[in-house]
C-alpha cells in the first residue's frame, strides 16, 4: 500500500511535527508532501529516510525567509500536488494540508490542528500586528474573505476528519458545518521523568507571540514580586516582554529540549493563559509530576483534570485525581487569584496523579488507535 502525508509546511519543530513524527512511526513508508520544506538540519532527524515533496513555492524567490508571505498562493500550491497513486493520504493540516485533490477510490484522513486561525478567529489580531497600513490591511482582509471560502469549500473534499481536542472539533463543526472525532494528540511519556522535589519557581513554554497571552503572565508576576516564573521561548514579543518584566520574572529565550525537560521537572507549577488547540506542553509538564495551572477554556479542558471537579470514574472505573486547576479570565487578577488558590491547597496536587493523568497521552496509544481509524477508512472508501 502506497501512503502519503501531507503536511502544511516544514519550517520549525512544534507540536504539529511531533504528530507528523508518529504518524511516521505508523507509516515508516510513507511519502510526505508539503508546501515547502525549510527545516534546519538540527531538527530534521525523524524526516531521514522518507521522500519529501514541496510546492513550487519552494522555488520561489525568497521562499526559505518570507514563504509565508505567499499565503495567497497556498491554495493553489496545495491543489497542484500529484497524489495520483498512493492508496491511502493523511493529512496533517492546520491550514491547507486538507485540501489536496485527490482521485476516486484514494482513502483520505485528515488530522486537523485547527481550522486556518488567522481566517477565523485570528483574524484581526494577524491583520493588527502583521500590516501597519490601513489600506493593505483592507485589501488583505479581502484575501482572508476568499481564503475562508477556500477552507470551507476544501473541508468538504478532506476525508475523514480527526480533531486534536473537543475544542478544535467544536471549531471544525462551527467553521466548516462538518462532524469530526476527537484523538488527541501524542506525547512521548519515556522522555519525562516524575519528579516529588520541586524547586519553588513558576515556568511557562511558549512562543511569544500575542495571541499566547504570556504578557498577561508577565503582568500577574509583576504583581507578586515574591514569587518567581520562569519564560522558555521565543518570538516577536521577546524584547517587549522583556521591558515588561520585573526583576523576579527571568525570560530565558530559545532552550534546547533537555533544557526544557529540565525545568518542567523542577518547576512548583506549569502556567499557562492561552486558549489553546490542545496544549502538549501542559501534558509535558503533567508528565513530569508537574501541576499546571491554566486558562479554563480550549484544550486545558481535554487535559488537565481541574481541582474543583470532584474525582470522576475512568473507563477502568479507577478515580481520576486533579492534575492542575483552571482560572476563568485571561487577565492578570485571575492568574494571581489562581496561583493563591494553588499555594492554598490544603492537600496539593500531588506528582504521581499528575503523571497518571499524562499517561492518557502516550503516543502507543495515539498510534493504535490512529491506524484503527485508518484501517477503517480504508475499508469504507469505495474503489
Amino acid at each position: 500500500m502506497r501512503v502519503a502525508i501531507v503536511h502544511d509546511w516544514l519550517a520549525a519543530s512544534g507540536g504539529a511535527e511531533l504528530v507528523l513524527e508518529q504518524l511516521l512511526l505508523c507509516y515508516p513508508e510513507a511519502d510526505i508532501f508539503t508546501l515547502v520544506d525549510f527545516m534546519p538540519s538540527t531538527q530534521r532527524g525523524f524526516l531521514r529516510g522518507h521522500k519529501i515533496t514541496s510546492s513550487f513555492i519552494q522555488r520561489l524567490p525568497g521562499a526559505r525567509r518570507y514563504f509565508r508571505y505567499y499565503l495567497p498562493l497556498m491554495p493553489r500550491a496545495i491543489e497542484a500536488l500529484d497524489l495520483s497513486g498512493y492508496t491511502l493520504v493523511i493529512c496533517s493540516s492546520w491550514a491547507f494540508a486538507k485540501g489536496v485533490k485527490l482521485e476516486p477510490g484514494q482513502a483520505q484522513v485528515s488530522y486537523v490542528h485547527t481550522p486556518i486561525r488567522y481566517a477565523w478567529d485570528m483574524q484581526a489580531v494577524y491583520l493588527r500586528q502583521a500590516i501597519a497600513n490601513p489600506l493593505l490591511r483592507a485589501v488583505a482582509g479581502g484575501l482572508l474573505g476568499a481564503l475562508r471560502r477556500w477552507d470551507v469549500n476544501s473541508a468538504d473534499r478532506g476525508g475523514r476528519l480527526v480533531a486534536n481536542s473537543h475544542f478544535i472539533a467544536g471549531r471544525i463543526e462551527q467553521c466548516w458545518q462538518r462532524s469530526s472525532e476527537v484523538l488527541n494528540p501524542p506525547v512521548a511519556l519515556d522522555d519525562f521523568t516524575c519528579t516529588e522535589a520541586k524547586d519553588d519557581f513558576y515556568l511557562t513554554v511558549s512562543r511569544l507571540v500575542h495571541y499566547k497571552s504570556v504578557e498577561t503572565l508577565v503582568a500577574a508576576f509583576n504583581l507578586m514580586p515574591a514569587k518567581r516564573l520562569r519564560i522558555i521561548g521565543d518570538g516577536p514579543m521577546l524584547e517587549r516582554l522583556r521591558a515588561l518584566a520585573g526583576p523576579n520574572i527571568e525570560l530565558l529565550g530559545y532552550q534546547p529540549r533537555e533544557v526544557v525537560i529540565d525545568h518542567l521537572q523542577r518547576a512548583r507549577a506549569f502556567v499557562f493563559a492561552a486558549h489553546e488547540d490542545f496544549g502538549i506542553v501542559a501534558v509535558e509538564a503533567q508528565a513530569c509530576g508537574t501541576p499546571v495551572i491554566a486558562y479554563g477554556e480550549g484544550g486545558a479542558l481535554d487535559s488537565v483534570i481541574p481541582y474543583t471537579e470532584l474525582a470522576e470514574a475512568c473507563a477502568d472505573g479507577e478515580a481520576r485525581e486533579p492534575s492542575g486547576l483552571f482560572f476563568e479570565r485571561q487577565t492578570a487578577a485571575s492568574v494571581v487569584a489562581a496561583v493563591e488558590r494553588f499555594e492554598g491547597l490544603p492537600e496539593g496536587i500531588s506528582a504521581a496523579a499528575c503523571r497518571a493523568n499524562a499517561a492518557r497521552f502516550g503516543s502507543a496509544r495515539f498510534r493504535r488507535e490512529f491506524m484503527a481509524i485508518v484501517e477503517q477508512t480504508i475499508e469504507n472508501t469505495s474503489p
